[in-house]
């Protein structure tokens, strides 16, 4: 008994240095506590109702629904465009969007343009910037997978920009210069479900990562501190092809309005009573008085086992240890024995 409640309290211990080593999600000087799931910006297979309508998403141009697989922005043919936009405007100042996509094509050379990811004060106006207006209000995030010049980087990749209603993106150059962000990534026609997932806390920063070498293995791509994004943005998708094509499928998207609280710095001194965020001071409490509960039932079952053999060896004598209760009878032993206990 005694080894078995020494088990049980190793691994109750275990349990809670697992869960000290827990914590929220950290991204720069921010923790994201807790995620809301957004119904209103959120986008799942079947995708429409029985009416053929979504109540929160609209769809156009060249864009059409496989109610089993994905929403296609363009087939894999020249001259297409697409688009998906959220009816109602993103409300939540902090957020966290994941976006599962495919683009594939059948040929492994010449493939084109492109998609993307809007968060804008405006919505489904299409136009030459992958498919949607130019001259935006607000943040622009390009799967650019043709490279219209010659530059140092590889292509396909992932490009960030800060529209202020008056840029006017370079296509020729593919916005090289005009950048908040940028990296390469391999995205296209990849063995594992593609994703990117954007962050965003008012005012502090924005970070994308990307998801295309394995699964739930998210690559940092894109981190930008100090940036800021119109009130109450529209999501949007939108896809173009040229002389080249691609086919751009939006699978799936997942919007959460984030709870952040922002972590203590290092250099700055800890002021006594002080709760830093992360850290449950009522959690703590609740486990150590757990596990002193749980040291008391240890001491107790242990002095109630020793007076149990005491009074055993004193009054009872050796029967029912020796004889055959304990051995398979219906005494001490059966308790065991019987399957109804397991």
């Amino acid at each position: 008994m005694l080894w078995a409640s020494f088990l049980s309290l190793s691994s109750l211990i275990g349990y809670a240095l697992a869960a000290a080593d827990t914590v929220p999600t950290k991204i720069g000087n921010q923790t994201i506590d807790r995620t809301v799931q957004l119904r209103t910006h959120s986008l799942f297979a079947p995708y429409i109702d029985q009416d053929l309508q979504n109540r929160w998403w609209d769809f156009g141009a060249d864009s059409y629904v496989n109610t089993n697989k994905h929403i296609r922005l363009t087939r894999n043919k020249p001259s297409q465009m697409g688009w998906l936009w959220s009816r109602l405007p993103l409300t939540s100042q902090n957020f966290v969007i994941e976006v599962e996509f495919k683009i594939s094509g059948e040929s492994g050379h010449l493939f084109g343009d492109g998609m993307a990811i809007w968060l804008t004060v405006d919505r489904a106006q299409p136009g030459p910037v992958f498919g949607s207006k130019n001259e935006f209000r607000g943040l622009g995030i390009f799967l650019d997978t043709y490279a219209n010049a010659r530059h140092t980087y590889a292509f396909p990749r992932i490009v960030a920009i800060r529209g202020d209603g008056q840029l006017t993106y370079n296509n020729g150059n593919d916005g090289d210069g005009q950048e908040v962000g940028a990296c390469s990534a391999n995205y296209r026609r990849t063995n594992v479900a593609t994703k990117l997932k954007i962050t965003y806390v008012k005012d502090t920063f924005l970070d994308i990562k990307v998801q295309y070498q394995a699964w739930d293995e998210w690559t940092d791509c894109i981190y930008v501190e100090g940036i800021s994004l119109p009130q109450s943005p529209f999501l949007g998708f939108s896809a173009m092809t040229g002389d080249v094509a691609d086919a751009h499928d939006i699978i799936a998207v997942t919007t959460y309005s984030a709870i952040t609280t922002g972590i203590t710095s290092k250099t700055s001194k800890s002021i006594p009573g002080q709760r830093i965020p992360g850290v449950s001071s009522s959690s703590w409490t609740g486990f150590f008085f757990k596990l002193f509960l749980f040291a008391g039932v240890c001491v107790g079952g242990y002095y109630g086992w020793m007076e149990y053999q005491r009074r055993n060896r004193g009054g009872f004598g050796g029967g029912n240890f020796g004889g055959g209760n304990f051995g398979g009878g219906r005494g001490f032993g059966g308790m065991y024995t019987n399957p109804k206990r397991f």
